[in-house]
């Protein structure tokens, strides 16, 4: 039996607060190491951030991979998912490596160009089911 049809609401209960734990754990961990001097502001900010960049690219990985009832709506979240994950991980990497505020402004651009082109995405395929 494929992985698809082996998902129940229960696993992705269960991984979606594995997700949240360990990034609680990441970000208390940060402040307990810029506590006691191991890293600074900075850092702990790249790290916490860049958590939420990789749960992106975690859900974006996900989302094509959940049942959809039409050719459609399989194709929308394929698209959605692969933009999910591109976006994901320019923002986990700039978070990573860039200057803070390229990591703001190009981190939060690649995220909005990720949900302009579902959103294009999805408004086309719209378009061609009216037509």
């Amino acid at each position: 039996m494929n992985q698809i049809a082996t998902r129940t609401p229960k696993k992705d209960l269960v991984s979606a607060l594995v997700w949240a734990t360990g990034m609680i754990a990441v970000a208390l961990g940060a402040k307990v190491a810029g506590t006691h001097g191991y890293i600074d502001g900075d850092t702990a900010t790249r790290m916490v951030t860049c958590m939420t960049g990789l749960w992106l690219v975690w859900f974006g990985n996900r989302m094509p991979k959940a049942f959809a009832p039409s050719d459609c709506a399989r194709r929308v979240k394929r698209v959605g998912g692969w933009v999910t994950v591109v976006s994901g991980l320019a923002y986990a990497g700039l978070w990573a490596f860039a200057p803070i505020p390229v990591a703001i402004w190009g981190g939060s651009g690649a995220v909005l160009l990720g949900v302009a082109v579902t959103l294009g995405f999805c408004l086309s395929q719209r378009a061609k089911l009216t037509d």
